[in-house]
């Protein structure tokens, strides 16, 4: 059988008519109900709205109705906001490198009229009356609203229908339209918005703080099982609130990132706050963020994609590295650690309450008046472990895995004493242990029972990761250089970031056009497999730090040591002994997880205990 087939006959070039075009640019645009409501609340936000309204029939594919109170649009500028590339937004290139709103393209409106029954009602400041014009006649008729737009899309893609044959359910379609708002209204806490569904009100958020906002929209659990993040430097700040790593999810539907306003997913983001969790999180559990990026426009591009979800950063291993470490110290101190601070605060200005001669007043306010900043919000100082200290001398991984060497039992060493009455340690006085894995101990909130090995095993973990500290990480020349096959891309990279990889111990050379040669490695890492790590910085090396791949190598190698070195369940200790390793863990950092993200202590309240045996009722 011939399976040859003749060549197609030529076909002369054309331009395409303008329906096809914007046809073709719809299907970038928009791609369910969901993505109208997403573009035109960004051209409400852009026009002042203070107050925004969806109303959606059938999951908004029957009917979308986005109202706003802005600053409307005049008569004669109607019939030219329908024009493909047709915007108020910029003017040239400097305007479009530091744009400031939340759209720009000046396709939205063309794309969705071009697969869609449209119309636009709206009215400008000083206008007599509003004007209403037809996208598909084009017909510009007098109108009855006050100041604002209405932007009315009906019957979603009947104009191609293979399109409306790949959307979900009404109800789903519903759910992606909300979270649509849900996103813009986590951004603009001074904007009201409102989401109807066939006429019955389905979410609402009243304008406010932006505390108040994001307990609104993620609710008051988020808000309580989460700590708040601050940082960046120089064009870049960075605030919002990251997720306890108990609070994590089995999926990913709780990561919010903004950048200047505009919500994105970002590989680069997500990479550094996945990272900033590394050894927090147990298994494959997905943490729960929101993150606000203020950075200079001109140092982030916008013009990525047509849904504009998509940015790029001019230094984005800078960016990934703040990013890194902003979560990182938010997550840094303990659940023990933070009471302890809260405590010492609320005994310093019990302290200062009961001195003689004290007075309240405007500018020194007690701690019950309504204005004055509670414990809980007065800012907390900067926990450092007990076990640092400026004169330490980092320790290279030979002498630390000598020092904490696991056929040596690693005494529990006596902690120093809290500065704080016994009665307000965090996790209180240990009263006995079970079965030779738990400690019991009693606190001023009821019982806390802690896991001996997990808790010890984190605490000797970050002893090493200090004393392993800032070592300069040393290179050990290989005998034989280790070859492998390598990619374009890992040549290439091998090639331009060869000093960088001098200073992460390894030297890599190319070989030949498809060969590498690693002929040195970490001298720290001298039993790993020194291909894969190769690789893996390779990988990392094109667009994070691939310090990182280093770094969670030795802490792999660190957190065996700590497993093996710690406290082994069925050990007896003595109540002194119990007591010291209830200090410690609350002057370590990151106390609440072991290394493999499980927990290392739970509180039991007297209202739960008290539930147990049904006190009360």
């Amino acid at each position: 059988m011939d399976l040859s087939s003749s060549p197609a006959p030529r076909r002369e070039i054309r331009e395409l008519p303008d329906e096809l075009i914007s046809q073709i640019a719809a299907g970038e645009v928009v791609e369910r109900p969901a993505s109208v409501v997403r573009e035109l609340v960004d051209n409400a936000l852009d026009a002042g709205a203070t107050q925004i309204q969806v109303k959606l029939m059938a999951g908004g594919v029957r009917a979308i109705v986005v109202e706003d109170d802005g600053l409307g649009i005049p008569s004669e500028e109607l019939p030219l906001a329908l024009r493909r590339h047709a915007t108020s937004k910029i003017r040239n290139l400097d305007e479009l490198e530091s744009v400031g709103t939340m759209g720009f393209r000046g396709e939205a409106l063309a794309a969705i009229a071009s697969v869609s029954e449209m119309a636009i009602a709206s009215r400008s400041e000083g206008a007599a009356h509003a004007h209403r014009i037809d996208a598909r006649s084009g017909e510009l008729n007098p109108a009855a609203r006050a100041r604002g737009t209405s932007v009315e899309v009906r019957e979603l893609f009947f104009s191609t229908p293979a399109r409306r044959k790949f959307l979900k359910t009404d109800a789903t379609e519903l759910a992606h339209c909300v979270e649509a708002v849900r996103r813009h209204a986590l951004a603009r806490p001074d904007v009201g918005f409102a989401v109807w569904h066939e006429g019955k009100l389905v979410e609402q958020w009243r304008a406010g703080t932006a505390e108040q906002r994001v307990a609104d929209v993620l609710g008051e659990e988020f808000v309580a099982e989460s700590r708040p993040v601050e940082g960046g430097a120089g064009p870049l700040r960075i605030h919002g609130r990251a997720g306890l790593p108990e609070a994590s999810r089995s999926r990913a539907d709780m990561q919010y990132v903004y950048v200047n306003g505009r919500f994105v997913r970002d590989k680069l983001i997500a990479h550094g706050v996945r990272s900033a969790y590394e050894d927090v999180l147990h298994g494959h559990r997905q943490p729960c963020y929101l993150l606000f990026l203020e950075i200079d426009p001109s140092l982030v591009d916008v013009n990525v994609h047509p849904t504009k979800i998509e940015v790029r950063f001019r230094d984005g291993r800078e960016l990934h590295q703040r990013v890194r470490y902003a979560v990182q110290d938010a997550l840094a101190v303990s659940r023990a650690a933070e009471a302890q601070t809260t405590n010492a605060i609320q005994a310093a200005q019990q302290a200062t309450a009961e001195a003689p001669g004290y007075r309240p007043s405007p500018g020194n306010p007690p701690a019950w008046f309504g204005n004055a900043q509670t414990a809980a919000e007065a800012p907390a100082p900067a926990y450092v472990p007990s076990w640092r200290s400026n004169t330490q001398v980092s320790l290279g991984l030979a002498e630390a895995q000598a020092l904490y060497a696991p056929q040596t039992p690693l005494p529990v060493a006596f902690a120093e004493p809290s500065a704080l009455p016994a009665h307000d340690w965090p996790l209180g006085r240990a009263v006995a242990q079970i079965q030779g894995v738990y400690i019991l101990a009693e606190n001023a909130q009821g019982l806390v029972i802690v896991d001996m090995h997990a808790a010890h095993e984190r605490v000797v973990y970050e002893r090493l990761k200090a004393s392993l500290g800032a070592a300069a990480i040393e290179s050990q020349p290989l005998l034989i250089p280790v070859t492998f096959a390598a990619t374009a891309q890992e040549i290439a990279t091998a090639e331009a970031q060869a000093e960088g990889l001098l200073r992460l111990g390894l030297d890599v050379a190319p070989l030949s056009s498809k060969m590498l040669a690693v002929r040195a490695r970490p001298a720290a890492l001298a039993g790993g497999d020194v291909v894969e790590l190769t690789r893996g910085v390779l990988a990392e090396l094109g667009q994070f730090d691939a310090s990182q791949a280093i770094e969670r190598a030795q802490h792999e190698i660190l957190a065996t040591m700590a497993c093996h070195g710690a406290v082994r369940a069925n050990r007896q200790l003595t109540l002194d002994e119990m007591n010291a390793l209830l200090r410690d863990m609350e002057r370590t950092e990151r106390a609440d997880q072991c290394n493999h993200g499980r927990p290392t202590w739970r509180q039991l309240t007297m209202k739960e205990l008290d539930a147990l045996f049904l006190r009360g009722r």
